[in-house]
């Protein structure tokens, strides 16, 4: 197919679904944005035995202050001859690092107290604005080593917001309208996607995990101007919404991502598109569906917080990593004698990540 025929039978649909305001929602499965629940993340670690080096970097629930997460505080037990809770990059996202000397045992158990809101923002009285972008925004409509801006991610988003004289939160709400349309989600594909925007639009592969689908918000929003971010985290808890959005106890496998959009005088605005892809798939049923109906207006502009995020950084170097750049940083990291193990493998990495519920105001350490 030639790139201009992709471009107008995907940009065909885009405008179909009219935004409505999250007040408007359907009286069931509201969420509680009141409540705050308190949670244990336990990361249990046990690495191989093998080599005379190995290291561990851990993402932990991000620190940065919100008015739907906070954190209460970490520690650690183990056999590490050196660990310390430390962060990286230039926004200070916190991880766990840890170092062993020489063969035998390796182990550690890392605790975090996390506390979570549902987290919305009511575009019901959205006015466009106009002044500059605040300087710390900027960096969010640039392009990435996995987010492209120009090319044709730009060509694929000009034709979905099609009328140029739409406002900011109605190109967003066009393009979520698109992924919800059009990218299917694919249960096989390991962990949670690589984010390759380039060859999802250049092959017309709509498909993947929650990385690709918000991989590929945050590139069509930056191309047209629209600051954009992915939020990397894990899912703690059973959802109140639909049985395949969270679990318990056992999350070793439970990261998720979700995204967000900037606009002036309401600051980052909270989309998940991904979680609506997936239960179109696991529940077989079309984007029209009264269900997906639901959840298509809930996951713009809201999160439900039975998930915690870590960072929203992109091109990661972890500290006295030797594995050069990550292109995001949300499964657990260990190199052994300067060589990377698979993340992704939980069972021979090996760790487990574990979930609880607190009661009350949670312990602080």
């Amino acid at each position: 197919m030639r790139r201009r025929d992709f471009i107008k039978i995907m940009g065909s649909g885009a405008c179909l679904i009219p935004m409505m305001p999250f007040s408007l929602l359907a009286d069931d499965g509201k969420l509680d944005y009141e409540k705050w629940n308190s949670f244990r993340l336990t990361y249990q670690i046990d690495l191989p035995a093998t080599g005379k080096r190995a290291r561990l970097w851990l993402p932990l629930p991000s620190s940065e202050s919100s008015d739907y997460q906070f954190t209460q505080g970490n520690n650690w037990s183990g056999n590490a001859r050196e660990a310390k809770f430390e962060t990286f990059g230039e926004e200070k996202f916190p991880v766990f690092a840890a170092e062993w000397q020489g063969e035998g045992p390796r182990q550690v158990t890392v605790n975090s107290i996390v506390k979570t809101s549902n987290h919305t923002v009511n575009l019901e009285y959205y006015r466009m604005d106009t002044p500059p972008l605040p300087k710390h925004i900027r960096p969010y409509l640039q392009a990435t080593r996995s987010i492209p801006v120009k090319g044709l991610v730009k060509d694929v988003a000009h034709s979905i917001v099609y009328d140029e004289g739409k406002t900011p939160l109605e190109k967003a709400r066009a393009i979520y309208d698109w992924l919800v349309d059009n990218f299917r989600h694919d249960e096989t594909m390991r962990g949670r996607g690589s984010g390759d925007v380039e060859r999802m639009l250049e092959n017309n592969r709509l498909s993947g995990k929650c990385v690709d689908v918000h991989t590929l918000f945050v590139a069509l929003a930056r191309s047209i101007g629209i600051p954009a971010r992915i939020q990397y985290g894990i899912r703690m808890m059973e959802s109140e919404l639909h049985p395949s959005l969270g679990g318990q106890t056992d999350v070793s496998a439970s990261q998720h991502s979700r995204a967000e959009f900037y606009l002036n005088q309401y600051g980052w605005i909270p989309v998940n598109p991904a979680d609506v892809c997936k239960v179109v798939k696991l529940d077989q049923l079309e984007s029209g569906d009264p269900l997906i109906e639901r959840l298509r207006e809930k996951f713009f502009g809201a999160w439900e917080m039975n998930w915690v995020t870590f960072n929203h950084a992109h091109d990661v170097q972890l500290p006295s990593s030797n594995s050069g750049k990550l292109p995001f940083f949300l499964f657990p990291h260990a190199e052994i004698d300067g060589q990377a193990l698979d993340s992704l493998d939980a069972e021979n990495f090996s760790y487990k990540i574990l979930s609880a519920e607190l009661v009350g105001t949670g312990l602080q350490f």
